[in-house]
């Protein structure tokens, strides 16, 4: 028995496993609908502005589609030195981009957007969180290049996976780090009614 209770459709537009996986361990019950935005066609800006943007076209594409449904969607940058990182492409950017990143702080940028089309509901934020990392040496940086993980991520990190050895400390959302900020999402869909807190099942939860 879940602790979230559904009072609506909700559509995650998304092929994020992460987010997808943020979502579950809140007990939400939603599809998974990536949404077809060619993310190269939104001209680089302030990077608030930038993941905002994103995260609305991403979510707009889906409403279109599915008006009736609530749809969020959601996307993550990494700034540092006045530069936006984003997914690393080879070897050499990966490493690049750690280098660029270790014995600094550095802020990760996570806009969402959470709309209904029928509805004429739509909020869009950004949530920034301040992330430091260890002073990392050439052969960590190596090594963690070979895991495979730093590709297909923002920054070329997984603060959720091997990756958590890079970081010394966060200021912020950790949720929105990994890429969806969890609290502000929940708590507009309880806000709007989309979602309830079932206070029994999670009595029982905490008692089993």
């Amino acid at each position: 028995m879940t602790n979230v209770v559904n009072r609506a459709g909700i559509i995650l537009a998304s092929k994020s496993p992460r987010r997808r996986r943020l979502l579950e361990q809140t007990g939400l019950k939603f599809k998974v609908i990536p949404s077809r935005v060619d993310e190269s066609s939104v001209p680089l800006s302030d990077p608030e502005l930038y993941v905002k943007s994103l995260a609305e076209a991403k979510a707009g594409d889906i409403a279109d589609q599915y008006p009736d449904c609530w749809i969020i969607g959601a996307d993550t940058i990494v700034f540092v030195d006045d530069t936006i990182l984003g997914k690393p492409a080879s070897n050499d950017e990966a490493r690049t981009m750690l280098i660029s990143l270790r014995a600094k702080t550095h802020q990760v940028h996570t806009g969402y957007c959470i709309c209904h089309k029928a509805r004429d509901r739509f909020v869009s934020d950004c949530v920034t969180t301040d992330v430091s990392f260890r002073n990392l040496s050439a052969r960590e940086i190596d090594w963690y290049i070979d895991s495979g993980e730093p590709f297909g991520k923002a920054g070329a990190y997984a603060i959720q996976g091997i990756g958590t050895f890079l970081v010394k400390r966060i200021a912020g959302s950790y949720t929105s780090v990994v890429g969806l900020p969890v609290c502000e999402v929940l708590e507009y869909l309880i806000k709007e009614g989309v979602i309830e807190l079932n206070q029994r099942a999670a009595r029982e939860i905490v008692n089993s």
